[in-house]
């Protein structure tokens, strides 16, 4: 019952935010964008990853016995869906067309719909991590006024998106005995380091475009990962971030790469 009781509190957050999104509106394109051919290719292809259906998750957060879990996982999904909305919409202000498949996209969608929910959400929790500096970079580095607010509403989702997967996840390793928490916790920053590894190898030109070295990014990314997989693993780490946008330090903004406020 404690368990359900926290995803309706998620789940009163997704749809708040959902609520706060419909009376803002959209960033205004009146003024379209302008972006370096560099920044298009790498939003292109951010695009993709954010456009899935969530189908699969869904139906994996439905399998696992929650409803409530399985009502936040759509608002979450709705969420992503709304910034793969967002940027095809940056794009289009910016006289560019979204692609429609990129093989990094396409390699992580399969991997992640082989596994099964808790394996998924190890994997979902890395593409998040490296979304975070990604879209802080965007917000703070391009010298557009649309492409830094577009950047900036999904940066704020993407810090709450975090916690709550942590959360889960916490829940999920609770009975794992400690003798496997190791080998769980070593594959889990394999995975983060080939995920920041794919990201400096395709966004490498647009991250130095943006002001950020391919260092930071990478120092950015290990040190973000590693307060959430503690609080995942171990059954004594930090509480996941409250749903009211307190992250227990998960996700803090922490400004331009390398550079704490």
């Amino acid at each position: 019952m404690r368990d359900s009781a926290e995803f309706t509190r998620w789940t009163t957050e997704f749809e708040a935010k959902a609520r706060a999104r419909a009376r803002a509106g959209d960033p205004d394109d009146a003024g379209g964008a302008t972006l370096h051919p560099d920044l298009v290719r790498s939003i292109q292809r951010f695009q993709v990853g954010e456009s899935g259906d969530g189908a699969h998750l869904i139906a994996k957060a439905d399998a696992a016995g929650d409803p409530v879990y399985a009502a936040a996982v759509r608002l979450f999904v709705a969420e992503e869906r709304n910034h793969a909305r967002l940027l095809l919409n940056l794009l289009h202000a910016a006289g560019e067309k979204p692609i429609s498949g990129h093989w990094t996209d396409a390699i992580f969608v399969r991997l992640r719909r082989g596994l099964g929910l808790r394996l998924e959400l190890m994997v979902l929790s890395v593409a998040e991590v490296i979304a975070v500096p990604y879209y802080r970079a965007l917000r703070d580095g391009a010298r557009d006024s649309l492409t830094t607010r577009t950047a900036a509403l999904i940066l704020a989702d993407e810090q709450r998106h975090i916690p709550f997967h942590t959360h889960r996840l916490r829940l999920a390793f609770a009975t794992t005995p400690a003798v496997f928490r190791p080998l769980i916790r070593a594959a889990w920053w394999a995975i983060l380091h080939a995920a920041v590894l794919v990201v400096l190898l395709d966004h490498g030109r647009a991250l130095r475009h943006l002001g950020s070295t391919r260092t930071e990014f990478a120092r950015d990314a290990r040190a973000f990962f590693a307060p959430i997989c503690a609080a995942a693993l171990s059954p004594r780490g930090p509480a996941p971030g409250r749903p009211d946008g307190d992250s227990s330090n998960m996700a803090v903004d922490v400004g331009k790469p390398g550079v704490r406020r």
